[in-house]
């Protein structure tokens, strides 16, 4: 995207939560911002609109023909006339159609390929958003914006331009025929124009603000939807139906009233307009029939002027409607801009080089710190560690004193405050994101299932694995005997959040998952949550073999599972203490 586009202008950490207003833009700045995204497309612009302006032009000449026909034809009665130019309005309507579809098609086609590259662009952006900022939005907001938002925005920027230029052009080109017919009629009829403009700039401000209500209204109950259907075990079990029904009303009824606050706009505007065209139309015949009474314009003369008329009022209403479709397309672009200001994830250096294979897994924290944007003070402070490869650290601590935040300064969702943190004796502030990630190995506390295969969702970090490591993965994370149980064995779906499995079977999938990727560094959070005693005790001698050989950070509340750890790592009051054996030393900070 261009460097001045208004979310490359924001600095960083200027992020604005979705339930916060917008950041008001112009609708020629929203269009601006956007308008790069078609720059792969623009000679279709160019060209739909050449095509759909000969097309206007083909009718205007049309109707000074069928003019003709009218004096020349039909008054007199001579049908050797009638030929020639009736062989002339056929072409013209043929070579018009022609025109029409073909520039109608380049304009949808346009239309679909800028829907498609801007979808694109905005989720390339959410996905490298850290995590914690990503959950400021409601996913269904988030899903929301990537469909209906983007579609509103695709009027705006991909199928207005053409509308103007073809609105304009056709308004041009009807309006020079009407004022050769008779610059009097003419006239009268321009007379409308600027009541329709002012009549467009007004509804225009008044339906932004009403369609920016809408979109964020929308949002809201999306997110509010997802969020009570995703949870609606605990509801029911809750009985609290009629909590959650009583929520989803309320927000129900302000997306109500939004919308039918443009809903009244619009059964407003649109009638207005036709009042002013009637009156038009009205002034026209009354000053025609003069005019013919006069002998200054004949009956053929003003039926060519009237089917002008015809013609040009639908393309200055056209005009008006672009303006209130702009004001109301540029609340939509506030909310993409919105998330595309968001500050993404630490970036790569751009002398970023990669680790030297093999990579041992060796993890150094110096003096490390860390505070959340307005949090009152830090949740690391002064993190000292030095971590030999292979060696399996439990971490443990309080709700809130930083295990989880551990982890994420480790996989670069956050930078430190202070301090630096190293692989390999190399700073991972140095190192390409996607470098340090492919070597550190997530087990998040959800295991975390696509709605895919058991196959798919096992070899997601490795997609290219041979069946037979697949395997192997699946049989050391004790997965493989109910895999193959399963009907289609590891070709069958797991379903949504791998609900056709129980908790136990999506913990060991995911096991699997983490084995075949064989980085050096695992990041393990609180792997038996969720699962009963049985479940629990299944899983530790896989667990045993995955942390095998891997420099890992176990995140525990389990004291099973700290047993296990070569060294114990505690976090308290945003201090660490290491205990661990006499080759490590017992650091805080």
């Amino acid at each position: 995207m261009d460097p001045g586009t208004p979310w490359d202008r924001t600095a960083a950490g200027e992020h604005r939560p979705s339930r916060m207003r917008h950041a008001r833009v112009s609708p020629l700045a929203a269009f601006r911002a956007f308008w790069p995204l078609v720059r792969g497309n623009r000679l279709a612009v160019v060209f739909s609109a050449l095509l759909l302006i000969a097309s206007s032009a083909a009718d205007a000449v049309a109707i000074a023909i069928a003019g003709r026909l009218t004096d020349d034809v039909l008054a007199p009665g001579d049908l050797d006339a009638f030929w020639g130019p009736a062989t002339l309005w056929l072409g013209l309507a043929v070579a018009g159609a022609a025109a029409s579809a073909a520039g109608s098609y380049l304009s949808g086609w346009t239309s679909e390929h800028f829907l498609l590259g801007l979808r694109d662009h905005v989720f390339e952006h959410l996905q490298r958003i850290p995590p914690d900022t990503l959950d400021r939005y409601g996913t269904g907001d988030l899903v929301t914006r990537l469909t209906g938002d983007i579609e509103v925005v695709e009027t705006l920027v991909a199928s207005a331009p053409v509308e103007l230029i073809t609105s304009a052009a056709g308004a041009l080109v009807f309006a020079a025929a009407a004022f050769r017919t008779s610059w009097q009629l003419a006239l009268i009829t321009l007379g409308a124009a600027p009541l329709i403009w002012l009549g467009a700039r007004v509804f225009g401000t008044l339906m932004r603000t009403a369609t920016r209500a809408e979109r964020d209204s929308n949002g809201r109950l999306a997110s509010l939807l997802e969020e009570s259907l995703a949870n609606m075990p605990l509801v029911q079990a809750y009985g609290r139906q009629r909590a959650e029904r009583s929520k989803v009303h309320r927000e129900g009824r302000t997306w109500m009233r939004a919308g039918l606050r443009q809903i009244r706009l619009s059964s407003v505007y649109g009638p207005l307009g036709e009042l002013l065209e009637t009156l038009s139309v009205l002034a026209v015949i009354g000053a025609g029939a003069w005019q013919i009474s006069e002998h200054h314009l004949t009956v053929g003369g003003l039926l060519s002027f009237a089917a002008f008329l015809s013609y040009l009022h639908p393309r200055l209403q056209e005009l008006g409607e672009l303006l209130v479709g702009a004001s109301t397309a540029t609340a939509a672009c506030e909310r993409l801009i919105e998330v595309l200001r968001t500050t993404p994830e630490p970036t790569s250096r751009p002398d970023a080089r990669p680790l030297p294979e093999p990579v041992r897994g060796a993890v150094t924290f110096q003096d490390v710190g860390f505070s959340y944007p307005g949090a009152p003070g830090p949740v690391l402070d002064h993190v000292q560690l030095d971590i030999p490869p292979g060696l399996l650290v439990a971490v443990t601590g309080p709700s809130g004193a930083g295990k989880s935040t551990l982890g994420k300064l480790l996989l670069r969702f956050h930078e430190p405050t202070r301090g630096r943190i190293l692989l390999d004796g190399r700073d991972i502030a140095e190192l390409p994101v996607d470098e340090v990630r492919r070597h550190i190995t997530l087990l998040p506390q959800d295991s975390m299932l696509f709605d895919d295969t058991v196959r798919a969702n096992i070899v997601y970090g490795r997609p290219a694995a041979a069946d037979s490591e697949i395997l192997a993965a699946a049989v050391a994370a004790d997965a493989h005997g109910f895999v193959s149980a399963l009907p289609e064995g590891y070709d069958t779906p797991v379903g949504k959040h791998g609900n056709n499995l129980s908790g136990g079977q999506r913990r060991r999938i995911a096991l699997a998952r983490a084995m075949l990727r064989t980085a050096p560094v695992l990041v393990l959070d609180e792997p038996t949550t969720g699962l009963d005693d049985a479940a629990a005790a299944r899983i530790m001698a896989p667990l045993r073999h995955l942390t095998a050989g891997r420099t890992t950070f176990l995140f525990t509340h389990d004291h099973r599972l700290a047993a296990l750890a070569d060294a114990v790592l505690h976090l308290t009051d945003a201090t660490a203490v290491l205990t661990a054996p006499e080759q490590i030393a017992t650091e805080a900070a």
